[in-house]
């Protein structure tokens, strides 16, 4: 069985070689989603709190492309610039979840893409 590509004008375009997401076997791999505003196509530049919303903004809108939701997210990956951010990126994160959490890691990495505070990925299902 091949693969669907899922692409939105919704969330932000891909800014390299990889697609906004792929779905196989209902199964919805969403790359990484930074805090960059679709529209305007800019960084949202306000701190970690107002990254971590568009970027949960973001994804959203890319799940809703591929006919998922953050109710059928299986699991997430957050990168982070600075672990101290943490607990806000986390109070936004979990603001999506209700019921049955999705398991989640969280690492820290030296550098972003366009050098944001956060990104996050996940895995869902149809």
């Amino acid at each position: 069985m091949s693969h669907k590509i899922i692409s939105t004008d919704k969330a932000p375009a891909a800014i390299g070689p990889y697609s906004q997401a792929t779905v196989h076997n209902k199964i919805v791999y969403c790359s990484g989603q930074i805090a960059l505003d679709p529209v305007k196509n800019e960084i949202i530049d306000d701190g970690v709190k107002e990254q971590s919303a568009q970027v949960m903004k973001n994804l959203g809108k890319v799940l809703e492309e591929a006919g998922s939701g953050f109710d059928k997210v299986l699991r997430c990956t957050i990168f982070l610039d600075s672990m101290n951010d943490f607990p806000v990126v986390n109070e936004v994160y979990g603001s999506y979840f209700t019921g049955n959490l999705p398991a989640r890691e969280t690492v820290a990495v030296e550098t972003l893409p366009k050098n944001v505070l956060v990104e996050i990925s996940c895995i869902a299902y149809i």
